[in-house]
């Protein structure tokens, strides 16, 4: 019989497929996108409560705007931090202590991979 922390995991597992199979679509055509889960989702510490962050990275501003407005439309994510590649990569190098816990904790939802 399997456990609560194993049925957990499992669960967490199956819920991050289904984000990943989701953005697929979204992500078509975008190149240079990227979708990082976040929050307690991402560290597995996540309950019936919890919602869905996501942080919605794109070549510019203005095209990650637009795909963090396209997952919040689609009802992917509760939360969407749209954000430039470079500002990204800026957050992640950085010091301040809440993008720290995201850049550490976060998932790249990458599209599924086909056969």
């Amino acid at each position: 019989m399997a456990s609560v922390q194993e049925i957990r995991q499992r669960l967490r597992g199956q819920r991050i497929e289904a984000l990943r199979s989701s953005i697929e679509p979204l992500l078509a055509g975008r190149t240079g996108a990227q979708v990082w889960l976040f929050g307690s989702l991402a560290r597995g510490d996540w309950d019936a409560r919890s919602d869905v962050d996501l942080l919605a990275v794109a070549p510019y501003q203005s095209a990650a705007d637009q795909l963090a407005d396209d997952l919040l439309g689609a009802g992917l994510a509760d939360d969407v931090i749209g954000i430039s590649q470079g500002r990204w990569l800026e957050r992640q190098r950085g010091d301040d202590p809440w993008w720290r816990g995201i850049c550490r904790d976060a998932i790249r939802l990458q599209p599924t991979q086909k056969p």
